[in-house]
């Protein structure tokens, strides 16, 4: 058996070509996120199948329950990462996503009653340090309309992806990819009614990327995230999650020549400094002594 980690680095590294696939893909983010979902829970489905997942003792009513309503979370996540990636680009939108580690603190602190250290809260701050110099925000930066909505859409999907974790933290017995297949199944449907089909009909090649779309960055890489991270340490988790964005990056380069700005690439570097100390729980006060 492989080590986990190889398999869980390459769904980060598939998870990475979803911003190709939604802009070779050429549907508006409702349709996209239809089709992928619609793509995504047929091969989800038939390995839950193949696996023996569809029985009555691993979905009780209440894991039932919580899984749609993570699903509907999660609906609305895609939809407005989508729009985002529409409006700001790969970079700047997967760069500010990954703020949602300190959303998930600062939820799990006002609605769960959560307690959150003080070292928790200096790296929160450290974290949103990098979302201001993520988003391109400085004294002399001027931002169009435009743009800005598109990062209130990436902030909203965070807040969104946020609730899904504390959501189904809640989840018990019920295998995670039966999960996974919940929020796809969910997202179809609420999204069925809006879909846009274009005047001249979805081409040969769109149609390639939106099954791709529903194959690899979906299906596969839940499939191996979930896989892995049972027997993995949480340290080696919170690194290689950052696999994901900087490949994205990466991606966007190569593939669009969209140049990330250094203000960008520093605030992602503290975003990662603050995620791995939140993860790894690194002392940021010294002096105080810990609980």
């Amino acid at each position: 058996m492989s080590h986990p980690s190889i398999p869980f680095t390459a769904a980060m590294l598939m998870l990475a070509t979803l911003g190709v696939f939604i802009h070779e893909a050429g549907l508006d983010p409702v349709t996209t996120v239809f089709f992928r979902c619609a793509f995504g829970a047929a091969i989800l489905l038939l390995f839950c199948a193949y696996k023996g997942m569809l029985t009555r003792r691993n979905v009780s009513a209440k894991n039932l329950g919580l899984a749609l309503f993570s699903g509907v979370l999660m609906c609305v996540n895609w939809v407005t990462f989508f729009e985002a990636i529409h409006r700001v680009g790969i970079s700047a939108a997967t760069i500010v996503f990954h703020v949602q580690p300190f959303l998930v603190l600062i939820l799990g602190s006002l609605l769960l009653k959560e307690r959150v250290s003080a070292d928790n809260y200096g790296w929160v701050g450290v974290g949103f340090a990098g979302l201001v110099l993520a988003c391109g925000l400085g004294p002399d930066t001027s931002l169009s309309t435009g743009y800005l909505i598109g990062i209130a859409f990436t902030l909203t999907g965070a807040v969104a992806y946020a609730g899904v974790t504390l959501t189904t933290r809640s989840i018990r017995g019920m295998p995670p990819t039966l999960t996974a297949l919940t929020h796809c199944v969910t997202a179809a449907v609420l999204t069925a009614g809006f879909v846009t089909i274009p005047a001249g009909g979805i081409a040969a090649g769109q149609w390639a990327w939106l099954a791709g779309l529903g194959l690899i960055p979906t299906a596969l890489a839940y499939v191996l995230i979930y896989g892995a991270t049972p027997r993995m340490e949480t340290a080696a988790i919170a690194v290689l999650t950052f696999v994901y964005p900087a490949s994205a990056v990466v991606l966007d380069v190569l593939v669009y020549d969209h140049i990330v700005g250094a203000t960008q690439v520093a605030g992602f570097a503290l975003i990662v400094a603050a995620s791995l100390g939140v993860n790894l729980r690194w002392r940021f006060f010294p002096s105080l002594k810990r609980a």
